[in-house]
């Protein structure tokens, strides 16, 4: 990491409760919590913007379109993170890996495509969507509410890749031990840091 996180023995307040928080959940302080370590409240925004976006949104969806998004900005970590959970939720790695290599030829429904081909494009250049592309999710049966779900998810997920990535934040050790050939990938930016 480019700056110095707040140590664990030094944390207080917000920074000690989110240290707690990911204690409790996955046995270590993440870097992508650390990175965030000075400016705590910038956090809970972040939090409450992903779930205003998901609160309607299809999960699978969620993971697909930002998975995509996470592979144009060159994210590691979110690919590895998000990555996991669709292999664990909905796929299986070796399916997840087809998807990270092309996702046009994984077997995926045309519409998981499709809506995968803008939050790319979205992550890419919002400026390069044209009305085609809305169009081809709504013939596909997407409502204005569900596309706007699509372009949001991809461009929450920029806010926070290019925070971690800007900061240098490194995908955790832990990430080494997961499917190696998911693993290779997915890397697709920063590599895990080393235990």
């Amino acid at each position: 990491m480019f700056i110095e996180p707040i140590a664990e023995e030094d944390a207080s307040g917000e920074v000690a409760a989110l240290y707690e928080e990911d204690r409790a959940d996955q046995g270590f302080v993440s870097n992508s919590t650390a990175v965030f370590s000075h400016r705590p409240a910038v956090v809970a925004p972040w939090m409450a913007l992903r779930a205003a976006i998901t609160a309607e949104m299809d999960a699978r969806r969620y993971e697909l379109v930002t998975f995509a998004a996470a592979r144009r900005l060159r994210s590691s970590y979110c690919m590895l993170g998000h990555g996991e959970i669709l292999a664990e939720r909905f796929y299986d790695f070796q399916a997840v890996r087809q998807i990270a290599l092309d996702h046009h030829a994984a077997g995926l429904e045309p519409v998981d495509v499709a809506v995968m081909d803008l939050a790319d494009k979205v992550a890419a250049d919002a400026t390069s969507v044209t009305q085609e592309d809305i169009d081809r999710l709504r013939d596909h049966g997407l409502t204005d509410g569900e596309v706007f779900e699509v372009v949001a998810a991809a461009a929450a997920r920029s806010f926070l890749t290019k925070v971690v990535d800007g900061l240098g934040g490194q995908p955790d050790a832990e990430y080494a031990k997961l499917d190696p050939a998911f693993v290779e990938a997915v890397v697709v930016g920063r590599p895990i840091e080393t235990a």
